[in-house]
């Protein structure tokens, strides 16, 4: 199966905790995710905008934290007009954004980019809470809560 991820292809790590059982590798959390982004966990100044047809907008952060819960690694940042930063996963030599369709043609830059801090973008509350949905919705399709 072929996916629309910026670095699917190499996405081939294993997660660091067993504590969610029914993932071996980002494409299978991909997949999970897939069924569950939603409105709801979208940033809220996107959400306007969110649809069944793009749904990975708005969710970077919250995604690639959860990733970095399950596979470790550090989280990255490019920014974008108005000082945000769209946030992907580097593990190892590993890179890939599970979040990138949002852009559509558009190509990011992927080098020298800072690195992101869960203390900082979870000072925002409403970002917390929106990472704490998405977690508890990916171990209740697991089967784990």
């Amino acid at each position: 199966m072929d996916y629309k991820f910026w670095g699917w292809k190499t996405a081939d790590v294993a997660p660091v905790t067993d504590g969610y059982k029914g993932i071996k590798d980002p494409r299978d959390l991909y997949d999970m995710l897939s069924e569950i982004w939603c409105a709801e966990t979208c940033a809220p100044r996107m959400r306007e905008n969110w649809s069944e047809d793009n749904k990975t907008l708005g969710q970077c952060s919250i995604t690639a934290f959860l990733v970095q819960d399950i596979f470790g690694g550090k989280v990255y940042g490019i920014e974008r007009a108005g000082g945000n930063y769209h946030c992907y996963n580097v593990i190892g030599d590993c890179a890939f954004d599970l979040t990138s369709e949002q852009f559509g043609d558009e190509v990011l830059d992927y080098t020298n980019n800072p690195e992101q801090f869960r203390e900082v973008h979870f000072a925002k509350e409403e970002k917390r809470q929106r990472y704490e949905f998405l977690k508890k919705k990916l171990q209740e399709k697991l089967g784990l809560l």
